[in-house]
């Protein structure tokens, strides 16, 4: 790895670093993602060990029931509202991070559109991406 994934809200109360590749990058259609971006999907980068998360300050937390009935929990910064990380209670070692909340976005390499069967037709995503109906089981 040439350097750590690094980002944070927009008023810089909430920073995190990760000394990790991601394991997992997508862009997700589901009415969760759309909701709290605020558009027609969320995007996301999923590190495959919190160990090597180092997060500082404070987030707000909210749970979600996903479609397999677990619980996710979204992580938003109290004073901005920027939404930053997500974590997963059937898979508590896994750490996602909103793509837009990275210092740089570029490294942000889209593998695959899920939830596809929840897009809607003005929300114009990479054509080339394979496309879920649902999540891809590991």
């Amino acid at each position: 790895m040439d350097q750590p994934y690094s980002g944070g809200c927009a008023c810089g109360d909430i920073r995190y670093n990760i000394s990790d590749e991601p394991i997992f990058m997508n862009d997700c259609q589901c009415r969760d993602c759309q909701r709290m971006s605020g558009t027609g999907h969320g995007s996301y980068l999923t590190f495959p060990s919190k160990t090597k998360v180092n997060l500082f300050g404070e987030a707000t937390r909210f749970d979600m029931a996903g479609d397999s009935g677990n619980r996710k929990t979204g992580g938003f910064c109290p004073r901005c509202g920027s939404p930053v990380y997500l974590t997963f209670e059937a898979m508590p070692e896994l750490f996602t991070v909103h793509a837009g909340s990275l210092d740089d976005p570029s490294r942000f390499k889209p593998q695959v559109v899920t939830y596809a069967s929840r897009g809607y037709s003005w929300d114009h995503l990479d054509p080339s991406l394979p496309k879920f109906e649902k999540m891809p089981s590991a």
